[in-house]
């Protein structure tokens, strides 16, 4: 355990399609934000969450550490289609070494892949009424295979990093918006005699959930009630996509097209924007388009996570990362899926320019104590 006059640090490093990104947290008693850093990625360096061309991928690595002047112990995050996640409910098992033993077991059952080829990362969730009474607890495991890790670890390690661990994406971006969106009191959910009730089995009310969400080149989806991770999904259309799209109808290079997108926006007026106004244009039509097919993703993934047993109502939605960035374009999905919208993002990156603090925030969460 920590004490207040030892100092650590790790940074959370997260890959994307356009960039790479990263964040230190320095411990010195209490968490703060140390050096950053940002790098483009040249096209064909990762696809869908995976790396495609580790070696590239290690020379960007070795640049940007070395240029940002960032300390070399790293959490790399993971968020690709290739993930599975389960819920396990399993009796309360309070020793750890047992719990880990149980939820193996539990998870080759559940979980269609073989273990020895798979990283396995799990979260035990706070108890409800019900599990509490019948001395149970339910566990969010996340599998994903090796081979889907590997090229980020290799890279990693090629440049000169010193990997301590693979994180769940979902999960670092729960810890990075934790406590940094109002939420309604679960207590004015309930009538008094609920809470009473709540109160004498010496059980916390149920929290309304949020769907949290990293608007990047993948979709990184997940339904949180307060630290708790409930659902998690990964969504390849994102951000990416559209400006995929913008790329191929208009002849530019993606670079080119994702300066456009946030050029254009979805708010102002296009006689009010500066360029080609065909451009301009065929850009709106692709985030309008954009837009919808995300808020498709969204509901999707609300609908899917309703049918699991157990599943917590919804009751607004918390965005992050590069699409944030992007006027309007969050106001648009809000429309689109009529839940209310908000804005997620850490307080201590409050100083950095709201791109930059959008591009980092999962990272920043990759670099927090679990």
């Amino acid at each position: 355990m920590r004490t207040s006059r030892k100092t650590n640090s790790l940074v959370g490093l997260d890959v994307e399609a356009g960039s790479v990104a990263a964040t230190e947290v320095v411990v010195n008693g209490s968490p703060k934000l140390g050096r950053t850093g940002i790098a483009p990625l040249g096209p064909g360096v990762t696809h869908e969450g995976e790396v495609t061309d580790p070696a590239a991928l290690a020379e960007i690595l070795k640049e940007l550490f070395a240029d940002s002047k960032l300390p070399r112990r790293v959490r790399i995050g993971i968020a690709n289609q290739r993930v599975i996640v389960r819920t396990l409910r399993l009796p309360l098992i309070e020793k750890k070494d047992e719990l880990e033993t149980a939820i193996r077991f539990q998870a080759g059952e559940q979980i269609p892949m073989p273990l020895d080829q798979a990283v396995l990362d799990w979260q035990v969730l706070e108890p409800d009424a019900e599990t509490a009474a019948n001395r149970q607890m339910d566990v969010v495991v996340v599998a994903a295979r090796r081979e889907t890790v590997s090229g980020l670890v290799g890279a990693a390690r090629e440049a000169g990093l010193k990997p301590v661990g693979i994180d769940v994406a979902a999960f670092a971006m729960i810890r990075a918006l934790a406590g940094q969106v109002p939420s309604s009191s679960a207590g004015d959910q309930l009538s008094y005699e609920e809470r009473m009730a709540a109160e004498d089995d010496g059980v916390a009310p149920v929290e309304p959930a949020r769907l949290l969400c990293n608007l990047g080149d993948v979709t990184n989806l997940a339904v949180a009630r307060g630290s708790n991770c409930l659902f998690t999904r990964v969504s390849s259309f994102g951000v990416e996509g559209i400006a995929q799209r913008v790329a191929e109808r208009s002849e530019i290079s993606l670079e080119q097209a994702r300066d456009w997108l946030s050029h254009v926006g979805l708010v102002k007026p296009l006689d009010e924007v500066e360029g080609d106004p065909e451009m301009a244009s065929a850009v709106r039509d692709a985030l309008t388009e954009g837009a919808e097919k995300l808020a498709g993703e969204l509901r999707l993934s609300l609908d899917f996570y309703g049918t699991q047993e157990g599943s917590v109502a919804v009751e607004d939605v918390v965005a992050c990362g590069p699409g944030t960035a992007i006027e309007g374009l969050a106001a648009q999905l809000e429309r689109e899926l009529g839940y209310p919208f908000r804005i997620g993002a850490p307080a201590a990156l409050a100083d950095l320019d709201p791109v930059s603090a959008a591009r980092l925030t999962l990272p920043y969460g990759l670099a927090l104590d679990e």
